[in-house]
């Protein structure tokens, strides 16, 4: 077992709430500009952003050598975006129903799951890769 000292911890922690601060970030200027580019019926700006949302989960995962550096970021991404999808009373609307909103808000979750998915373990790899230890039974 690894020993990390306070100074360490401060650091990974400050580490993991940037990330999470990069994905409210990028969950804010991204619903507000993912339907400014289109070529045609092609949304060009929601295709960026989900590149670009998998590109920074998967380096955060990376970067950080675990699958919590993709979670937080995620996260961060999720709690801005989610609320974005309702209709207030007054009948705004920030991620609108048409194909720039789906593509952006589906392919957005479907990029930062793919990150997720291919950020390394932070043990060392996966259980389902390397099976259960077994135990001799004699």
């Amino acid at each position: 077992m690894e020993h990390r000292s306070q100074a360490e911890s401060a650091l990974g922690g400050a580490a993991y709430g940037m990330l999470f601060v990069l994905g409210v970030v990028m969950g804010v200027v991204g619903g507000f500009t993912h339907a400014v580019r289109q070529l045609g019926p092609v949304p060009i700006a929601a295709i960026v952003w989900v590149l670009a949302l998998f590109a920074v989960c998967l380096g955060a995962g990376k970067l950080m050598r675990g699958k919590l550096g993709a979670f937080m970021t995620a996260v961060g991404w999720l709690l801005v975006t989610m609320p974005f999808t309702l209709k207030l009373s007054a009948g705004d609307l920030v991620i609108a129903d048409g194909l720039p909103g789906y593509v952006y808000l589906y392919g957005g979750l479907t990029a930062i799951v793919a990150a997720y998915l291919l950020s390394p373990s932070s043990e060392g790899g996966s259980w389902l890769l390397h099976g259960y230890p077994q135990k001799n039974s004699m």
